[in-house]
This record gives structure tokens, C-alpha cells and sequence, in this order.
């Protein structure tokens, strides 16, 4: 018999999704042609508004089951002046625990791609993680249910990747690094503002703002990165796949994009993964593991000079907030990325500056009192109360 991996690819017509599409597709040619051992069958797609794509996607792949996600979170007042918390994403929900697969590759972006991820970890599936916030809302849940339930969580984010090829990929997370491992490093780029001086950066523009330097990807994650949330957000993701003290995960500017992690060993030593900033190289080994093929992905130039310098915390205050979180535990996780998601959405509309999206994810956290995040419609109802909180600022 053929080894076939099914796959389900949860936001596929977002950029990860398309690149996971594009890998699928060079594996199954490198299958044909004998130089693979693995076919893989895309048997579910979800999507949000881009219908036409996603029909084209389905149509190439031959895949039947789709669906379409929604978007935002209800925040309609009920009965008795009560607030109803409808969960996002119940339609990939209900096409993942109704699709029997292999993969589940959770690209959704935001609290959208939640229940649906949570739901895969629930029935066992190995998760190719693309979706940071899952684990910065609700990492506790989603890292116990998947010890629970024998789940695997492959990292798909560069420098989760990275540090976890730093540490063999013998065994995949979640997992708790022992004393051996004195801290890791995460990279960031420093976005297209590295080099700014804040008076500046309170006039960026939406464009000067998705100028990113070195990488791909799409809106969210691109301001994200212009305000070093998303590094901010990969530090709390950090603690949960690999079970580190905020204590021992720190931050680089590294604008070459070139080392995407490191690990520094207790007794001085330190291993570092290096690859070009092309996102189609951890996709496909979180599709092929424990195993690699051969790649679609740039190849890495090792003649690039490299750089790093310490991260600029008054004029990126977004990364502070990733420890706060940490340290405040509980739902605290869910107000920063719920207050983070509303300020980006006000910034790419035009009505907040660039500088504000940081200050309005610091005054929900400033403003929200301590919630615990032990199940699913906790951390939607903390999640609630930090959108509602930021809308009434704005």
C-alpha cells in the first residue's frame, strides 16, 4: 500500500495556506516521479471571503469538503443585558471533526483559527502550527489536550522551527526542555522601521508599514512584525511548545533573516538553524516529518553578511507586553492578542496611528482584571471583553 497523508489546510487561501499548497504539490510531483515515498490528499479546505480562490484550490486538488470561516467574533448583547460569545471558526470546527485525516495545518489567522485547531488536538491529529495566536490565547488548554489526547504540534513559524531543529526534532512539541538548554533566541527581522526614530514612526503609513524587508506575508502578520507584536506573540508561543520560563526566551534583531533561532546549551555552547527567509521550508518539514525531502524553497547564499543588535523595547514597547502576559498568566494571553487584533484593524483602516496599536493593547491589558483560561469559553470571553474594551477606547 502507498503511504498517503491526508491533509486538511485551515486558511488555505492565505499565504501560508498558498505556500502549503505549493509544497503539497512539489512532494506529490517528487512522488510521482519516485523520488518520494509519500503522496498527499488535500481532503478539507477553509477560507474566508476569497470564494473564487478557494474553488480554484479545491477544483486542482479534487478536494470535496470546504468551507467558509467566519471572520469575527459576535458581540451582540442577549437577554438580561448579558453578552453573548458566539466561538469563531465553528464552520472549520465542525470540517475537521467531520474530515478524517492524517494533518491538520492551522493557518487561520487570528482567534478565527482556534476552536478549529483546538477541535484537531481533541481527536489526536498531528497539527502543522501556523497559527501563533492559538497558543498565545489559549496555550495551557491547547498544550494540555494535546498531551491528553497524543496530539503532535508541529511548529510552521520560522523560528519555532528553528528551534526546534536546534534540538533534533526527534520528538515533536509540546515539550518541556530540561536545565541542559540555558536559553533560545528568536530573530526578528526588526520590520521597516528598524531604523526609524519614533517621531517618524507616529507618521508611518499603512503602505510604509507593509514594506517588509525580507519577508512574504500577509497583512496582520506584516504590521505585526513593522511593531514587533508578532515577535511579541512568538515569545509567548515559545513558552508553550517548549515549556520555557519566560526567563530563558530572548529576542534579536537580526535584519538578514537568515538564522531564524538558536539554542544556548548550559555549557557554553550554542546551535543555531539557518535557511533564506522562505516560509515553503518549514511548511514542508512539519508536512514530511520525521523525515525531509527535497526541497522547493530558496536555497540559502552563506556568503550574506549577518547582524544582530538588541531589540529597541521604547520604540517596539509590543515585545514588553509579550512577558507582561506571561507573567500576569491566566486570560492574560488572550486580552493582548483580542486588544492587538482590534488595534491592527484601526491602524489598517486609518483611524489610529501606527504608534497607537501598542498603547491600545497596553490599555486593555492595564484595564482587564485577572481572568482564568481553563476552558475554551473563558478565553472567548476574555477574548470578548478586550475587543469590546479597545472599540469603546477607539
Amino acid at each position: 500500500m502507498p503511504d498517503v497523508r491526508r491533509v486538511i489546510v485551515l486558511g488555505s487561501t492565505g499565504s501560508i495556506g498558498t505556500q502549503t499548497l505549493e509544497v503539497i504539490a512539489h512532494l506529490n510531483a517528487l512522488h510521482e516521479r519516485g523520488r518520494w515515498s509519500t503522496r498527499y490528499d488535500v481532503v478539507g479546505l477553509a477560507a474566508g471571503s476569497n470564494t473564487d480562490l478557494l474553488a480554484a484550490q479545491a477544483a486542482r486538488f479534487g478536494v470535496q469538503r470546504t468551507c467558509h470561516v467566519q471572520r469575527q467574533p459576535s458581540d451582540s448583547p442577549a437577554r438580561g443585558g448579558t453578552l453573548t460569545v458566539t466561538p469563531v471558526g465553528c464552520e472549520a470546527e465542525e470540517l475537521v471533526r467531520s474530515t478524517e485525516c492524517d494533518i491538520v495545518v492551522a493557518a487561520i489567522s487570528g482567534m478565527a483559527g482556534l476552536a478549529a485547531t483546538l477541535a484537531a488536538v481533541e481527536l489526536g491529529r498531528t497539527v502543522a502550527l501556523a497559527n501563533k495566536e492559538t497558543l498565545v490565547a489559549a496555550g495551557a488548554l491547547v498544550t494540555g489536550a494535546a498531551r491528553r489526547c497524543g496530539a503532535r504540534l508541529l511548529p510552521v513559524d520560522s523560528e519555532h522551527s528553528g528551534l526546534w531543529q536546534c534540538l533534533g526534532i526527534a520528538a515533536p512539541p509540546p515539550l518541556s526542555i530540561g536545565p541542559e538548554v540555558a536559553h533560545v533566541t528568536l530573530t526578528a527581522s526588526g520590520g521597516p522601521f528598524r531604523t526609524w526614530p519614533a517621531s517618524k514612526m507616529a507618521t508611518a503609513t499603512v503602505a510604509d508599514a507593509l514594506k517588509h524587508p525580507t519577508w512574504s506575508m500577509g497583512r496582520k502578520v506584516t504590521i505585526d512584525s513593522a511593531t514587533l507584536m508578532n515577535k511579541a506573540l512568538e515569545v509567548i508561543e515559545a513558552h508553550w511548545l517548549f515549556g520555557l520560563g519566560a526567563d530563558r526566551i530572548r529576542v534579536l534583531i537580526h535584519p538578514q533573516s537568515i538564522v531564524h533561532a538558536s539554542v544556548h546549551f548550559a555549557d557554553g555552547s550554542s546551535v543555531s538553524q539557518m535557511g533564506a527567509p522562505d516560509m515553503r521550508t518549514p511548511i514542508q518539514l512539519a508536512l514530511t516529518w520525521p523525515r525531509r525531502a527535497a526541497g522547493c524553497a530558496a536555497v540559502l547564499n552563506p556568503s550574506t553578511t549577518l547582524e544582530f543588535e538588541e531589540p529597541d523595547t521604547e520604540r517596539f514597547p509590543a515585545l514588553g507586553l509579550a512577558y507582561r502576559a506571561l507573567a500576569d498568566g491566566g486570560a492574560a494571553g488572550a486580552t493582548l492578542n483580542a486588544a492587538n487584533e482590534v488595534a491592527v484593524d484601526a491602524f489598517l483602516s486609518g483611524r489610529v496611528p501606527f504608534t497607537r496599536i501598542a498603547e491600545l493593547v497596553r490599555f486593555a491589558m492595564d484595564n482587564t482584571a485577572p481572568r482564568p483560561a481553563d476552558s475554551l469559553s473563558e478565553i472567548l470571553a476574555a477574548d470578548h471583553a478586550a475587543r469590546r474594551l479597545v472599540r469603546e477606547k477607539l
